[in-house]
């Protein structure tokens, strides 16, 4: 079945916004001051970077198989991400890893969860 030139033009404009958020992820990768704010940019906008360039794989090829596995990388994707850089920015901050300058507020600093006091217990 041959796609018309619209849902053509509309599945480009995906794979387009796929990459361009892929784009800033390594972006922010590199430009920004410290590990907390790489790991944030790299994981949201990475993310979402390739949940569109899938997104426009499940378009562009609607078999039931394709759609099925674009469908569950994406769902994978949406599941692991957020709690993998959850994890790695604790484990991150419990190092005493330093801080951007500026940062105006450490809130974790001294509290219950702080993970650099857990580690001690």
């Amino acid at each position: 079945m041959m796609l018309n030139d619209f849902w053509q033009a509309f599945i480009g404009l995906v794979v387009l916004g796929g990459a361009i958020f892929c784009l800033i992820a390594a972006i922010g990768v590199l430009r920004l001051p410290d590990v907390l704010t790489r790991m944030h940019a790299s994981s949201k906008a990475g993310t979402l970077g390739c949940g569109l360039i899938l997104l426009s794989v499940a378009l562009f090829f609607p078999g039931i198989d394709v759609v099925a596995r674009a469908a569950a990388a994406i769902l994978f994707l949406l599941l692991t991400t957020p709690v993998a850089a959850h994890m790695i920015g604790r484990a991150i901050y419990a190092t005493g890893e330093p801080l951007w300058k500026g940062a105006s507020v450490d809130e974790l600093k001294g509290t219950k969860d702080d993970p650099a006091l857990r580690l001690g217990e």
